[in-house]
Protein backbone atom coordinates (compact mmCIF):
# COMPACT_ATOMS: atom_id res chain seq x y z
CA UNK A 1 0.00 0.00 0.00
CA UNK A 2 1.38 3.39 -0.94
CA UNK A 3 0.40 6.79 0.45
CA UNK A 4 -2.34 7.44 -2.12
CA UNK A 5 -3.93 4.07 -1.44
CA UNK A 6 -3.81 4.85 2.28
CA UNK A 7 -5.50 8.21 1.67
CA UNK A 8 -8.22 6.48 -0.37
CA UNK A 9 -8.78 3.85 2.33
CA UNK A 10 -8.93 6.39 5.17
CA UNK A 11 -11.30 8.64 3.20
CA UNK A 12 -13.55 5.68 2.48
CA UNK A 13 -13.50 4.40 6.07
CA UNK A 14 -14.22 7.79 7.64
CA UNK A 15 -16.58 9.15 5.01
CA UNK A 16 -14.46 12.28 4.51
CA UNK A 17 -12.99 13.75 1.37
CA UNK A 18 -9.67 12.55 0.03
CA UNK A 19 -8.22 16.02 0.60
CA UNK A 20 -9.19 15.96 4.29
CA UNK A 21 -7.82 12.43 4.70
CA UNK A 22 -4.55 13.41 3.00
CA UNK A 23 -4.23 16.45 5.27
CA UNK A 24 -4.81 14.32 8.38
CA UNK A 25 -2.27 11.70 7.26
CA UNK A 26 0.31 14.38 6.47
CA UNK A 27 -0.24 15.95 9.91
CA UNK A 28 0.13 12.53 11.56
CA UNK A 29 3.38 11.77 9.74
CA UNK A 30 4.76 15.22 10.49
CA UNK A 31 3.89 15.00 14.18
CA UNK A 32 5.41 11.53 14.63
CA UNK A 33 8.52 12.56 12.68
CA UNK A 34 9.07 15.68 14.78
CA UNK A 35 8.61 13.74 18.03
CA UNK A 36 11.12 11.05 17.04
CA UNK A 37 13.62 13.64 15.73
CA UNK A 38 13.47 15.44 19.09
CA UNK A 39 14.31 12.17 20.88
CA UNK A 40 10.85 11.21 22.13
CA UNK A 41 9.26 7.85 21.49
CA UNK A 42 5.74 7.65 20.10
CA UNK A 43 3.68 4.75 21.41
CA UNK A 44 0.34 3.51 20.11
CA UNK A 45 -0.97 0.81 22.44
CA UNK A 46 -1.76 -2.31 20.45
CA UNK A 47 0.00 -1.03 17.32
CA UNK A 48 3.62 -0.24 18.16
CA UNK A 49 6.29 2.24 19.16
CA UNK A 50 8.45 4.56 17.06
CA UNK A 51 11.76 5.48 18.74
CA UNK A 52 15.41 6.22 18.08
CA UNK A 53 18.30 3.87 18.52
CA UNK A 54 22.06 4.10 18.26
CA UNK A 55 24.38 2.21 15.96
CA UNK A 56 27.98 2.09 17.19
CA UNK A 57 30.94 2.90 14.99
CA UNK A 58 32.41 -0.19 13.42
CA UNK A 59 34.90 -1.45 10.90
CA UNK A 60 33.55 -2.56 7.54
CA UNK A 61 34.97 -3.84 4.32
CA UNK A 62 34.64 -2.38 0.83
CA UNK A 63 33.34 -5.35 -1.19
CA UNK A 64 34.87 -4.06 -4.42
CA UNK A 65 38.43 -3.49 -3.22
CA UNK A 66 38.55 -5.50 0.00
CA UNK A 67 39.91 -2.51 1.93
CA UNK A 68 38.76 -2.00 5.50
CA UNK A 69 36.87 1.20 6.21
CA UNK A 70 35.54 2.90 9.32
CA UNK A 71 31.76 3.23 9.44
CA UNK A 72 30.70 6.14 11.64
CA UNK A 73 28.24 5.85 14.51
CA UNK A 74 24.69 6.81 13.58
CA UNK A 75 21.24 7.27 15.03
CA UNK A 76 18.54 5.01 13.66
CA UNK A 77 14.76 4.98 13.71
CA UNK A 78 13.15 1.89 15.19
CA UNK A 79 9.61 0.59 15.01
CA UNK A 80 8.64 -2.11 17.47
CA UNK A 81 5.30 -3.75 16.76
CA UNK A 82 2.89 -4.07 19.67
CA UNK A 83 1.56 -7.39 20.93
CA UNK A 84 -1.92 -7.02 19.41
CA UNK A 85 -0.41 -6.14 16.01
CA UNK A 86 1.99 -9.09 16.15
CA UNK A 87 -0.84 -11.42 17.12
CA UNK A 88 -2.94 -10.30 14.13
CA UNK A 89 -0.03 -10.79 11.74
CA UNK A 90 0.72 -14.26 13.11
CA UNK A 91 -2.84 -15.62 12.91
Amino acid sequence: MNKQELVDAVASATGTSKAAAAEAIDAFISTVTQAVVSGDSVQFVGFGTFSTGARAARTGRNPKTGDTIQIAAAKTVKFTAGKAFKDLVNQ
